[in-house]
């Protein structure tokens, strides 16, 4: 990699891993740039807080520089990122989880559902025009179960691919596009007011 080509948008993630791995500081720098917002954004959302999402976040960044060596290049970078992002969240979550007392009420289906009440203060939807139907999202993918919830956040808040959240989470390809599909269907349900 040629130092004018290290900052280029087009140069692939592994270019740039590898590129790190010989220690040019700059090609972490732009995996950084290229994933930040997709991280915090889907960290903001898996935790409920934006401030904790942008610590979360650069805590994801560090492991990934710190443990760069034990990358798997026969994986995409961004999986194993997300990967370590995830992780992160979850023990976030696992802590502040003895402090809260959940509500589950079930579904049409007769599943359970964990309700999650919302703080508007911290809602970053809430700037959006259209506050009721921020609000209303937030709820509904709030209120999935958390599997469904989870696989949600990874694909559109975190923009992976159907193949990177199979990966991800170790599951089959067809159980991801299933389960998927049945968390899209009970937030249509939910949100059908506004459709």
């Amino acid at each position: 990699m040629t130092p004018s080509s290290e900052l280029r948008p087009a140069v692939s993630d592994e270019e740039l891993v590898a590129a790190s791995l010989d220690g040019n500081q700059a090609a972490f720098g732009l995996l950084v740039r290229r994933y930040q917002r997709r991280l915090t954004a889907f960290l903001g959302q898996l935790v409920g807080d934006m401030e904790l999402a942008r610590e979360l976040s650069q805590e994801a960044f560090i492991r990934a520089w710190t443990a760069l060596d034990r990358f798997d290049p026969q994986f995409r970078f961004s999986t194993w990122l997300f990967r370590i992002a995830h992780n992160l969240g979850i023990d976030q979550l696992r802590r502040r989880r003895l402090h809260t007392v959940p509500l589950v009420r079930q579904d049409a289906e007769g599943e359970e559902v964990e309700i999650a009440v919302v703080d508007a203060s911290k809602d970053p939807l809430g700037h959006f025009e259209n506050r009721e139907l921020a609000g209303a999202i937030k709820v509904a993918i709030r209120g999935l179960r958390s599997e469904y919830r989870e696989l949600v956040l990874l694909r559109h808040f975190g923009g992976l691919s159907y193949q990177d959240i199979a990966d991800l989470k170790g599951m089959p390809l067809g159980t991801v596009k299933n389960k998927l599909f049945r968390a899209h269907s009970v937030l249509r349900r939910a949100l059908q007011e506004y459709l």
